[in-house]
């Protein structure tokens, strides 16, 4: 089932041509990675898929339901998501367990199955020995995690990420790629990833899209090749 629909997208800012011609689709089960260099205006995309931003030629299609006929539930990270100061009263379990109570469970006990979520989700990060700590004792980079992590507990249907590794050391990563890898794989969600570490990843995902440009001109994707499946890593 198709999640996301990007078909022929330009945007400027203003007159300022800055991405044309993108066209791309992610579906229940993709694992798709988008890279670019520095200032590929990558986040841009994002938030035009997110309709935080309005596309000025071609169009962006969310999809409203799940592959199950429910409401889609989008899990968005955007970069450097962690602004809590250090009065803030909660403990990194207390924030991400509440990432449970959306699902209509506010002011009720969690049940297991919500633990296993929360306990996962911060195993995922490297964050679970660390659960008892106050949010505002926590540096940067661990602010950012217990943050993924609460995105991870409300289990998505698909997830927007945009350069979420920031601040992880290596094993951290890996951990957090096979999490995902193992959410597309077997929970069938689907996953647009924004990273730098294309290489790292390459090994769990499934589709690569690259904004690439010429001397000049706005990002776009130059090649469809680079915006379908890859059918193995490239040499």
């Amino acid at each position: 089932m198709q999640y996301i629909e990007v078909n022929n997208l330009s945007f400027h800012f203003e007159d300022e041509p800055v991405l044309e011609n993108i066209s791309f689709q992610v579906n229940a089960g993709d694992f798709a990675m988008l890279t670019g260099e520095n200032g590929a205006a990558k986040t841009t995309l994002l938030r035009n898929i997110l309709g935080l931003l309005k596309p000025t030629k071609g169009s962006v299609t969310l999809s409203d339901k799940n592959r199950y006929g429910e409401k889609l539930v989008v899990g968005y990270i955007p970069q450097q998501v962690a602004s809590f100061n250090e009065g803030f009263p909660s403990t990194v379990l207390e924030l991400v367990k509440s990432g449970r109570y959306p699902r209509g469970k506010w002011f009720k006990k969690l049940s297991e199955e919500d633990m296993v979520h929360v306990k996962k989700s911060l195993l995922s990060v490297g964050m679970w020995e660390m659960r008892h700590k106050k949010i505002g004792e926590l540096s940067g980079g661990q602010k950012q995690r217990i943050s993924i992590a609460r995105v991870f507990a409300t289990d998505p249907d698909l997830f927007i990420l945009d350069e979420p590794t920031t601040g992880m050391d290596v094993q951290s990563r890996e951990e957090f790629y096979k999490l995902l890898k193992h959410n597309s794989e077997v929970h069938k969600k689907g996953i647009l990833m924004v990273t730098h570490d294309h290489e790292e990843i390459r090994q769990f995902a499934d589709k690569h899209i690259e904004l690439v440009r010429k001397e000049g001109s706005p990002w776009r994707c130059f090649s469809m090749d680079s915006c379908k499946e890859l059918s193995k890593p490239h040499s």
